[in-house]
């Protein structure tokens, strides 16, 4: 109870939870694991500082996605997707929130850009949202879901790198398993998900929830009033704004590139004429309003992962606690789940918890006899759990920073809270069951 690993990540959630900037929040967890690993004060912010670069790329992305976004609604082009919604899922909530969650999903797999659809997809439908009445929340965890439980439970895209790791690093270990061995065992976690998704949908956040307040028409997060989208007719603005889109995910694609993608369809834009080039500074300074607070959190974020993992901190939590569980299957699996649950809270990642993991998992479930489809459940439960609530993922991040553009979307109590409850619950159940049936 007393590793730097689970002090620091209460000092983070208890701070959250209290409505503390979620950045400073993890500023002080960091400094708190520094200050309980021995480190001094200036050691600690100097750790920090210099494991901040392991985000970078992801930062810049981004912030480059945040303008590239802005500029997509300023041209419009996203009333005609709010028109047709209107038309098509008017009174229709828990099918608008199931169409969302799949359009997350495809992101992970079929076109893997992550979260790079949500500041240009989500704003413009705040509009919509309001008008339904549609719980927040309940977007929120539709786009969670869309975000994890393919790489979860698919091996594609995303899901191909999650399985990959979790492959290698059991072969590492000693324990042999192929990818496709892997798929199965994460069906029965993730089907935990599935029920946590269509218990939010049917049950948590079916009701009538009242919008703050009046949404007025606001060129900077692309959000438009009703009478605004009714009047929008396509030009050719809006075709050459599509050009810029496919422009951009081929580029993406090719070159594996977040940044370089959203650069080429700045740059279209900018040369199409369809944002002036007079507006180039506001555009970018309310790209970096949109998404600049998320990059922030992501590169302290990595900083306070560094110091995690550098001080020792995470091994010492996981052998710990493997060295007093004896040969309980249900107690070493639920304990070894639920220090999964811990390390992703406090890294914020679950890809990048899958190494720290496996090397002291691997062993302990070959002595107690769990087989190796147990093994591979136990660790990818493990590193998932967290992902889901976490206030440094981008599995939760990435959905505020959509549904918060008009201010009206808490980060903690809209989205973390719903997401840790709903998702985090299924995991750790179908996650135990998982390792004892397989």
């Amino acid at each position: 109870m007393f590793n730097a690993v689970v002090v620091s990540v209460i000092v983070m959630a208890v701070l959250s939870l209290l409505r503390v900037n979620v950045m400073l929040a993890i500023l002080l967890a960091a400094v708190v694991a520094g200050l309980m690993e021995g480190l001094s004060l200036s050691e600690t912010t100097n750790m920090l500082i210099s494991g901040m670069g392991g985000q970078a790329n992801t930062a810049l992305s981004y912030v480059m996605l945040g303008i590239f976004a802005v500029m997509i609604g300023y041209s419009g082009i996203t009333g005609f997707l709010v028109k047709r919604l209107v038309s098509v899922l008017k009174g229709k909530r828990s099918i608008l929130l199931l169409t969302i969650a799949g359009v997350a999903c495809l992101s992970q797999n079929v076109v893997p850009i992550h979260i790079a659809f949500i500041p240009i997809l989500i704003p413009p439908l705040l509009h919509l949202f309001d008008k339904m009445k549609v719980d927040r929340r309940g977007v929120a965890m539709a786009l969670t879901f869309g975000l994890k439980t393919p790489y979860i439970m698919i091996p594609a895209g995303f899901g191909l790198i999650f399985h990959g790791i979790i492959a290698d690093e059991m072969t590492a270990n000693g324990m042999e398993i192929s990818i496709s061995q892997i798929s199965m065992a994460m069906l029965i976690p993730g089907i935990g998900m599935i029920a946590g998704l269509l218990f939010g949908v049917f049950v948590s956040y079916r009701k009538d929830r009242e919008p703050k307040a009046t949404i007025e028409m606001d060129e900077s997060t692309g959000i438009e009033s009703a009478a605004t989208i009714e009047n929008i007719k396509f030009s050719k603005e809006h075709l050459f704004t599509i050009i810029a889109i496919v422009a951009a995910l081929a580029t993406q694609l090719i070159y594996d590139s977040l940044v370089l993608g959203a650069l080429t369809g700045i740059i279209l834009l900018f040369a199409f004429r369809v944002v002036p080039f007079y507006k180039g500074d506001e555009i970018v300074n309310d790209g970096i309003k949109m998404m600049g607070m998320i990059a922030f959190v992501m590169l302290i974020a990595s900083g306070y992962a560094t110091i995690l993992k550098d001080t020792g901190s995470v091994e010492a939590l996981v052998a710990s606690t493997s060295g007093a569980l004896g040969d309980n299957k249900l107690l070493i699996a639920l304990v070894l789940i639920m220090v999964g649950l811990v390390i992703t809270m406090g890294i914020g990642s679950s890809f990048a918890t899958i190494p720290i993991i496996a090397a002291l998992y691997v062993p302990l479930c070959a002595t107690v006899g769990f087989s190796p489809l147990a093994t591979a459940a136990l660790i990818g439960t493990a590193a998932a759990l967290g992902d889901a609530g976490s206030p440094a993922s981008d599995s939760t991040l990435g959905p505020t920073s959509g549904l918060n553009a008009d201010g009206k979307h808490n980060h903690i109590w809209d989205t973390c809270v719903p997401t840790f409850l709903h998702y985090n619950t299924g995991l750790i159940i179908f996650g135990v069951l998982a390792a004892l049936v397989l």
